[in-house]
């Protein structure tokens, strides 16, 4: 054990895994990219059961803009004047800032890769 003490000296201590990765992402700068993807998981906590029921968060862009698909072009109307109302929301919520939402009605393009 003591051999084992000695042949560790000078080096650094252990990491917790999760520490280490929170810290590459952080020094990488994708950790703002991956708090701006938990929007897409968090969607229906952040715009309440009526809006969820017709909506889907898909993805968002590097420049922090959502893109959720919405049943009907109707609906991506109403949803388009809510937007501010929706990104103070999200955006109170959480360190990853989102910048805008794109409103995709159904049957609308497909994501642009």
């Amino acid at each position: 054990m003591a051999d084992r003490r000695k042949s560790m000296a000078g080096k650094r201590p252990m990491v917790r895994l999760g520490d280490a990765l929170t810290g590459y992402l952080k020094r990488s700068g994708l950790q703002a990219g991956v708090e701006r993807a938990a929007v897409i998981e968090a969607w229906p906590s952040l715009v309440g059961s009526q809006i969820a029921a017709v909506t889907t968060a898909e993805s968002v862009s590097p420049e922090g803009v959502l893109r959720v698909r919405v049943a009907t072009a109707p609906w991506a109307a109403e949803l388009s004047l809510m937007t501010p109302k929706i990104l103070a929301n999200i955006n109170a919520s959480r360190t990853g800032r989102i910048n805008g939402i794109r409103w995709v009605p159904l049957g609308g393009p497909g994501p642009t890769t």
